[in-house]
């Protein structure tokens, strides 16, 4: 610890990202990364922004990106659209510019754990709220006054998702504090919050271009939500960094989003393989919670999730596991290719039998 270090660092627990390590034949299950690619239109438009151009700085208000992702969408306006450097700079900008508030702001006990690490940068107070015995969120449990809520749908690193509904009844339950929904992993079996943001003033929707459009190293993520909300983030992004999105990331974005065919032939193929590792899974003794992302969350009531997290490893085979209250007994298993899926299962059915 350095002494030059500011208290505010000091008292900092960073998030831990999940590993990427540099093994050959590695079969990657532990980041939910998608494993079919991004679009062909976006490659093709981020190789034609490579050129003289990126001497000039980037569009700093997005506004191809902005107009695409409003377009994909239906009846939103380019004043509802907000853009970042992946969607947990725009969490960050949404902690700092929305739920700094008096109040302590609420999320799940088991959720994605940069939320408390944002917490602990800005100095917002907070509260866990237990999910239930079958590690589901129960609207009713967010009462409480309160600065802000935020949570995943579906959750991480659970899976499971909240229908539309649920999602309407908790904004309205909370018209005094901003609901946020972090749709990272809506698009592989969830309904999106974003028709309700004309509903609820209070609603901002955030989601991702890593997960089903398969652009995790480019880093994009945007919010949807009242104008208002939008603004907010807006003030917060030109103190911060005027310039998020570079030339090639708005291009290969902008492309991707409007590319709905490969979009929904790469998602659809992640949920049959999905159903199929489920089932496989199942066969094998785990108990698999339901999921609506591109990974399962599954435990063995006979063997312990450490243990078989490091024998994947031996075999060239690498999944997540968090050393957390209530979890410490699951994997998180990204959903791979078929292949790759199918390798996971043989080395699971040779561990379980050893």
């Amino acid at each position: 610890m350095s002494r030059f270090w500011s208290a505010t660092v000091r008292a900092l627990q960073p998030y831990v990202p999940g590993e990427q390590p540099r093994l050959a034949n590695l079969v990657k299950l532990n980041t939910n990364e998608n494993p079919y690619g991004p679009s062909p239109r976006a490659l093709a438009a981020m190789q034609a922004e490579i050129q003289d151009t990126l001497r000039l700085y980037p569009d700093p208000e997005s506004v191809r990106l902005r107009e695409a992702i409003a377009q994909f969408f239906g009846e939103i306006s380019i004043q509802q659209v907000f853009v970042g450097n992946g969607s947990d700079e725009v969490l960050a900008h949404i902690f700092l510019a929305l739920l700094k508030q008096d109040k302590p702001i609420l999320f799940p006990d088991i959720t994605y754990s940069f939320y408390p690490v944002y917490c602990g940068l800005y100095g917002i107070d907070y509260r866990t709220v237990p999910l239930d015995e079958h590690f589901a969120l129960s609207i009713a449990d967010y009462r409480p006054p309160n600065g802000g809520i935020i949570f995943p749908n579906p959750n991480a690193p659970t899976g499971r998702v909240l229908p539309r509904a649920q999602i309407a009844a908790l904004a309205a339950a909370n018209p005094d504090s901003v609901v946020v929904v972090d749709e990272a992993y809506i698009d592989f079996g969830g309904e999106t919050a974003v028709p309700l943001v004309h509903r609820f003033p209070n609603l901002l929707v955030v989601q991702t271009f890593s997960k089903s459009r398969a652009l995790a190293g480019l880093r994009v993520g945007f919010a949807i939500g009242h104008h208002e909300l939008i603004e907010a983030l807006n003030r917060v992004k030109n103190s911060f960094n005027s310039y998020p999105l570079d030339r090639v990331a708005q291009a290969g974005a902008t492309a991707a989003i409007e590319d709905r065919e490969w979009f929904d032939q790469t998602r659809q193929a992640v949920m049959r393989t999905r159903a199929i590792l489920t089932g496989e899974l199942e066969t094998l003794g785990f108990e698999v919670l339901p999921s609506a992302a591109n990974f399962v969350f599954a435990r063995h009531p006979h063997h312990d999730a450490e243990r078989l997290a490091q024998a994947l490893r031996s075999r060239g085979i690498i999944v997540r596991h968090f050393r957390q209250p209530r979890i410490e007994q699951f994997l998180r298993i990204t959903v791979g290719s078929d292949a790759q899926c199918a390798t996971l299962i043989a080395a699971l059915r040779e561990i379980l039998s050893a």
